[in-house]
């Protein structure tokens, strides 16, 4: 097949990003298509086989576009870029481009949505009441929850952010921990809190939670309250019961917004099938106003690493699952 060069114009700012340091951008998007992607100033040359060369333009288009936000690319920017650039339907063709939505400024630069699924998990945050984000660690979905509920709240859209989860230890006994109720459930919290230090600032979030338009409890504090005005986070679902899950969805009030967050994959309750996480996404599925964003093993941005990983649990999973575990026995 023949082999054509074509020039993709970037101001600096773009072409930095795509470069990167050392050039190791350049060199990974060059492997993943077996093309030569050449810099000599004012925007790339990309030479190799038009299939090739398209689906590289794809890829520094995407991450120039993520530049073009004062984001800082990253490598795993890059590497997810690759992975949706063979995957990812075009714009318009039934999911949302990953960057048609923005959250405010991070500490670490603008937040953006990284991957297809991350943009159209924030597309349902906008539209419904009450949305799931369920899939494997590393994928976003509670950092991107706490972007999505401290952009809200910096912009008097709510009242206050609720922040919630099921007490369950992940197969240790931590005894009983020292401390108020904060001190208590901080620790279980850490990955939201590090969200929300990053975009709203350490001395912001403490200010606010003093505030209380912040606020921090186990499920079983949720009883009995109706939230009103509120964002909702209910982390690691996927360890709540049945009726604990029922609990806290009734909680939402007038003017209120929910996103449950969770990994079905890490039940860590003695008896997995009485997961309120796996029940709800089965009998809520067709009710008006809930959305179900499910991430896969692709849109892992932590690491490379962690996606690699992820798959081949997945793989053995499939391989060692029982028969009767494939069908739910409620379904």
């Amino acid at each position: 097949m023949a082999r054509e060069s074509e020039f993709l114009a970037l101001d600096d700012a773009a072409l930095r990003a795509v470069v990167g340091p050392h050039s190791r951008h350049v060199a990974l998007i060059e492997d993943a298509f077996k093309v030569l992607v050449e810099a000599p100033g004012g925007g790339v040359t990309i030479n190799g086989s038009t299939r090739d060369r398209a689906q590289a333009k794809r890829v520094i288009q995407t991450l120039a576009e993520r530049a073009d936000t004062g984001a800082t690319i990253t490598e795993a920017d890059v590497r997810t870029a690759l992975g949706a650039a063979a995957t990812q339907p075009r714009d318009g063709q039934g999911t949302v481009a990953p960057n048609a939505i923005a959250l405010p400024v991070g500490r670490r630069g603008a937040i953006a949505p990284k991957t297809a699924a991350q943009a159209n998990y924030l597309d349902m945050l906008s539209r419904c009441e009450l949305t799931f984000g369920v899939g494997p660690a590393g994928t976003g979905k509670t950092f991107l929850a706490a972007a999505y509920g401290a952009s809200l709240l910096r912009r008097g859209q709510v009242d206050r952010l609720v922040i919630t989860r099921p007490a369950v230890e992940a197969g240790e006994k931590l005894g009983f921990l020292p401390g108020d109720l904060n001190e208590k459930v901080d620790p279980y919290l850490a990955p939201i809190w590090e969200a929300l230090n990053d975009i709203l600032g350490p001395d912001d979030v403490r200010r606010r939670r003093d505030k209380g338009e912040i606020e921090a409890a186990p499920i079983a504090f949720m009883r009995g309250r109706t939230l009103a005005h509120a964002f909702v986070i209910v982390d690691e679902a996927q360890n709540t019961s049945r009726l604990q899950m029922k609990m806290v969805l009734t909680r939402l009030g007038e003017g209120a917004r929910m996103v449950v967050t969770g990994d079905p994959s890490q039940i860590d309750l003695l008896n997995p099938r009485d997961s309120g996480l796996r029940h709800a996404l089965r009998i809520l599925r067709d009710v008006k106003g809930v959305a179900i964003q499910t991430f896969e093993a692709q849109d892992v941005v932590r690491h490379a690493m962690v996606e690699r990983i992820v798959r081949a649990y997945d793989a053995d999973a499939a391989k060692h699952r029982p028969a009767a575990d494939l069908e739910d026995p409620d379904s």
